[in-house]
């Protein structure tokens, strides 16, 4: 009696063999493919899906744009752009990321806007005073973590699903205006830190937007800061802590002379520019130190 295999047993195949010439040509290619050099490899872009990754030996050296309003001009020469989650496209995001771009969202954690998409999620109860020179939008009350984070963590993925790397924390100083709410400095201070940390959780990396009293305390949570006219405001030796451990700082003025400010901010260590109030995409950048 002939027994049959426990396992099929497989067919061979007789293996062909490339005629010398054509083995030659296929290791020639193979071997120029290797050795090529390849676009950004040096400091390569993350993948959607992973926080962005801010090498400390360009601290100093980024070029950045801001774009809130108007078309995103893909075509400006920066190596970070800083930019609505709601209103860029994925489109957007492709084409700048396909330059080897880093994309930064920008997302207020600490006020309420009617227009917002996600709005209705919002209780009235954590909805406090307006926010001066926005009158239509309200502070929230930080100190309602459990009420907020949800909202919020959806928010930093949809900048994740578009494939943001970092989220920029805005209107994150409720403390120092009045909101509305009988909460401190150390009440902020838990929530920009809890915050930071749920950017995280979500493959983003944060960066804090101006919020200066809190910066020294802040520094060590947070992978870059975002500024507007420290130099107008005399206070941009109070954003070192970041730039003293080789963090970005994109700082922004919005009037003065470039050949005047730039003086001072890049001497920092920062990225600067100057820039119009509605933010479009006209830009004049400081040189790279």
């Amino acid at each position: 009696m002939r027994m049959r295999p426990a396992w099929p047993v497989p067919r061979v195949r007789p293996v062909r063999v490339l005629p010398r010439g054509l083995r030659r040509g296929v290791a020639a290619l193979v071997a120029a493919l290797l050795l090529a050099p390849v676009p950004g490899c040096r400091h390569p872009v993350a993948p959607p899906g992973a926080p962005t990754r801010w090498p400390s030996a360009l601290a100093s050296r980024w070029q950045w744009q801001w774009q809130l309003t108007g078309p995103v001009d893909a075509t400006v020469d920066v190596d970070v752009f800083l930019l609505d989650p709601v209103h860029t496209t994925t489109a957007e995001t492709a084409a700048l990321r396909a330059r080897g771009r880093r994309l930064v969202c920008q997302v207020r954690v600490g006020t309420w806007t009617p227009t917002d998409p996600d709005a209705s999620r919002f209780p009235a109860d954590v909805r406090g005073d307006a926010v001066s020179g926005r009158p239509a939008s309200r502070w929230l009350d930080v100190r309602r973590w459990n009420t907020l984070e949800p909202v919020l963590a959806d928010r930093f993925r949809l900048c994740r699903g578009k494939g943001f790397g970092a989220v920029a924390i805005d209107d994150a100083d409720g403390y120092r205006h009045r909101p509305g709410f009988p909460f401190d400095f150390d009440d902020q201070l838990l929530f920009n830190r809890r915050v930071a940390a749920l950017a995280r959780r979500l493959a983003l990396s944060p960066g804090l937007v101006d919020d200066v009293p809190q910066v020294a305390a802040l520094a060590p949570d947070f992978d870059f800061a975002v500024n507007q006219e420290c130099v107008r405001r005399r206070e941009c030796a109070k954003l070192l802590p970041f730039a003293d451990a080789h963090k970005p700082v994109f700082h922004v003025e919005y009037s003065g002379d470039p050949e005047a400010f730039c003086v001072t901010t890049v001497g920092y260590g920062f990225a600067s520019m100057l820039k119009d109030r509605k933010l479009d995409a006209w830009r004049e950048p400081c040189p790279v130190s």
